[in-house]
């Protein structure tokens, strides 16, 4: 099993802009100020990037598959003028009502992608906006991480409280930027021990 640097991002809120109606076309699809430049950033220090999304737009027919095809392919452009990519995309297509085991917070999704990618789960962060995708990443036994953008964007200081302590690993960036100089960061501090020992 050969070990890859991977994140695992939410979208909404994460990636762009927010919105309660659904993201209906790629129109709607709006990029939160730095966080594909941060996408970027990661990619060139050779960090895969793969996207795990609730879509219950879908079950609810409110967006069809072409459309949501459609989505992410003007996403994966916007990030390619950013000089980054999204390896993958991996969505739930099911409304809450039809208690699937792949909608966060339950955590199908990310065990299809440990699978996918061969990955030991316990090394891969997963950024989050909501406690649900906390949760999500807490039950993958992925590293959880929350941005203060997105539905986190208003959260006071209890309700933050509150979601790290329900979620006692997570650790909390103001940006997604600031998540990107987190690990970067984090990732050359265990780069240069790792050179002391050789």
């Amino acid at each position: 099993m050969h070990a890859i640097k991977l994140v695992i991002y939410g979208r909404d809120g994460i990636l762009n802009e927010y919105r309660e109606d659904h993201v209906k076309s790629p129109q709607e699809w709006v990029p939160i100020a730095g966080a594909l430049e941060a996408v970027a950033r990661l990619n060139h220090a050779g960090w895969h990037a793969v996207v795990a999304t609730n879509q219950a737009g879908i079950g609810r027919g409110m967006i069809d598959m072409a459309t949501i095809n459609a989505v992410h392919a003007h996403m994966n452009r916007k990030l390619m003028e950013q000089g980054g990519r999204i390896d993958a995309v991996f969505f739930c297509p099911h409304t809450p009502e039809e208690h699937c085991d792949c909608r966060k917070p339950l955590p199908g999704m990310m065990l299809d992608i440990g699978r996918r990618y061969g990955q030991d789960l316990r090394s891969v962060p997963m950024v989050c906006d909501t406690l649900r995708d906390l949760q999500a990443a807490q039950a993958a036994g992925c590293e959880p991480h929350l941005v203060l953008s997105g539905r986190a964007a208003g959260l006071d200081d209890a309700t933050l409280a509150r979601c790290v302590e329900l979620v006692p690993k997570t650790i909390v960036h103001e940006t997604l930027q600031a998540f990107a100089d987190h690990l970067m960061r984090r990732n050359h501090t265990t780069d240069s021990q790792a050179g002391e020992f050789r």
